[in-house]
């Protein structure tokens, strides 16, 4: 299928395609654990591909138990590491800081089997440093070693010490919101989902390109089964990885699409790109949302693919999205809009 995307994203992609570099279909297990160690590094050159970081936000890797924090999802978490992205400039809107700073819970993608927390590290410092936020990013488990509920847990436990945590930390206890993109979109809606049973109290949910349906059975999943980035055949092996040999693909808590009731969850935005396997499922879980009387922004970006915000210097949909992002956690945080920065990327 001919798609019609920017000259620096198709180049991107095609590169990326060509060296397998998220092609889990073609990896062997070594290939696997080559993927997951690569960092990113953060210089002139990486910084043209994947965004440069502002000068006024700190990121400090915390390791930390989460035993215990789970609640009603089931079993115990395992220790995991958080990091903490700390604005330490002005805050918008002229706010103290010693009132606290509102607190984001980010979720990388990678389908569950893939992704760091390198990759999410220009969203989430621009997103602390232009909302005055703590955003706390969880290096949660990953499949096939790992499989559901495993994610699920951790990032719900992720959650839920954060917000005990939140003094210490330098947070609000009563301002939080959730984000994550692909497969980290899937666990920031079920996060909001189970914190909408137990709690605690969620304001917003941000989801970029999500999972919301493992039965991978949209018109789009089918459009674009070749890609480009996201391909059919990865999609199924993320799956199966990540269900692993019981899980069921229509659970609720594994495709919240398929939840039986949407209502009192978080109000929302999500964002998705058009030239993406994900694009209808996100769509539809936008209007599905707004049926249930979710406050819903929906954007929608034409010539944008799968996982765009993490290269913002070859995708101009990304600093858009940042925008949106940034607008909707001020908006949810009652921080003044006009204070916040410009856009971090230039053409």
């Amino acid at each position: 299928m001919t798609v019609d995307i920017d000259v620096r994203t198709r180049l991107f992609t095609w590169f990326t395609d060509r060296a397998g570099v998220i092609a889990i279909s073609r990896m062997s297990a070594e290939d696997l654990a080559r993927a997951r160690s690569r960092r990113l590094s953060h210089n002139v050159v990486t910084s043209r591909v994947f965004g440069p970081m502002p000068a006024d936000v700190s990121l400090t890797d915390l390791r930390i138990d989460l035993t215990g924090m789970t609640g009603a999802t089931g079993d115990d978490a395992a220790p995991t590491t958080l990091r903490v992205y700390r604005p330490h400039g002005p805050l918008p809107g002229g706010r103290r800081r010693e009132d606290g700073l509102p607190i984001v819970l980010n979720y990388h993608g990678g389908g569950g089997s893939l992704g760091n927390l390198d990759q999410s590290d220009w969203l989430c410092a621009w997103v602390a440093a232009r909302v005055g936020a703590l955003v706390v990013s969880v290096d949660y488990r990953l499949a096939p070693e790992h499989p559901y509920p495993a994610g699920r847990d951790d990032g719900y436990a992720a959650l839920v010490w954060a917000v005990r945590h939140a003094e210490a930390l330098g947070g609000r206890a009563d301002r939080v919101a959730v984000m994550g993109d692909s497969a980290g979109g899937n666990l920031a809606a079920v996060v909001a989902m189970l914190a909408r049973e137990a709690g605690p109290a969620v304001d917003a949910q941000i989801l970029l390109y999500p999972v919301v349906d493992l039965t991978l059975d949209a018109p789009s999943t089918s459009a674009f089964e070749y890609g480009p980035l996201l391909t059919r055949a990865d999609m199924d092996v993320f799956r199966a990885n990540y269900l692993g040999p019981d899980g069921d693909p229509t659970d609720p808590l594994c495709s919240p699409l398929l939840a039986p009731d949407h209502r009192g969850l978080p109000r929302a935005l999500v964002i998705t790109a058009q030239v993406d396997p994900l694009h209808d499922d996100g769509v539809a879980y936008a209007h599905r949302l707004r049926a249930a009387g979710v406050p819903t922004r929906h954007s929608d970006h034409a010539r944008a693919v799968h996982g765009f915000i993490c290269f913002p210097g070859m995708c101009r949909a990304a600093a858009a999205a940042l925008d949106e992002i940034c607008e909707e956690l001020a908006a949810t945080f009652g921080v003044a809009q006009e204070d916040m920065k410009s856009p971090p990327l230039t053409e």
